[in-house]
């Protein structure tokens, strides 16, 4: 039986995204404790304060949290008073999730450590090659979001969108 090619870790794609995500994650987390706030109420705060009054499912696919856990997390925020609920003005069916003033505020003494944060990872690139990665991170996640889920896991929720 042939052996497979060794794999060398530090050129390996999924290894070389996860060691970058967890090392901005882990520059974040002193702002983020400072806000107590966890990662992912800080994604579905920042989405909210982009594109306020979005339902469950909306934010799910903007923020990639499955929607059992996201209904968790919002429940969570809102008894914190950064959200609030209630019935869609478009649909009396659907439950539209709002920032409140509270979640603005704390969205909004983020967002200077995390265009920080953005500065700091993306220094020493120019304009061109920034606006390429994040093509590429958005095609490698539609990519992923294409592929069949494996037994078991939940698939990539919707599509991130395109950089300009």
């Amino acid at each position: 039986m042939t052996q497979p090619a060794p794999l060398k870790l530090d050129l390996y794609l999924p290894y070389l995204i996860n060691r970058a995500g967890v090392s901005l994650a882990a520059r974040f987390g002193a702002a983020l404790r400072q806000a107590d706030v966890t990662l992912q109420d800080w994604r579905v705060l920042a989405a909210l304060r982009e594109h306020d009054s979005q339902r469950l499912t909306e934010l799910a696919v903007r923020t990639s949290i499955e929607v059992s856990t996201l209904s968790r997390l919002v429940g969570g925020l809102e008894a914190s008073g950064l959200v609030s609920r209630s019935r869609d003005s478009d649909d009396a069916r659907a439950i539209a999730i709002r920032l409140t003033a509270d979640g603005a505020a704390a969205t909004a003494t983020l967002i200077p450590a995390a265009q920080s944060l953005e500065r700091e990872a993306l220094a020493g690139l120019n304009e061109e090659e920034i606006t390429t990665l994040k093509n590429l991170l958005n095609r490698i996640y539609d990519n992923m979001a294409a592929q069949p889920p494996i037994a078991g896991d939940a698939p990539p929720i919707g599509s991130a969108g395109k950089t300009r």
